[in-house]
């Protein structure tokens, strides 16, 4: 499974579960050395993910940016 090889799973999972207020930024750049950023945003997509950083986004910014949310993702792919 994708979630396996997540540099996220070596990680502290509060960094991707910010409170209200405090920065995502220490996720997005974690998300942004990620091989399977692509797999987890289509995940939270595709499940309704409401809350945290997936895929080196925002719960916001994946309901802003919806469906388009990956091309944008694979644009900006390492």
């Amino acid at each position: 499974m994708w979630h396996r090889q997540a540099v996220c799973a070596q990680t502290d999972p509060e960094a991707f579960f910010p409170s209200k207020g405090e920065s995502s930024t220490v996720a997005k750049r974690i998300c942004l050395s990620c091989k399977v950023r692509t797999e987890c945003l289509e995940f939270a997509l595709n499940n309704d993910q409401r809350f945290g950083v997936w895929g080196g986004m925002t719960a916001r910014e994946r309901r802003r940016f919806g469906d388009r949310a990956r091309p944008q993702i694979e644009k900006t792919a390492p």
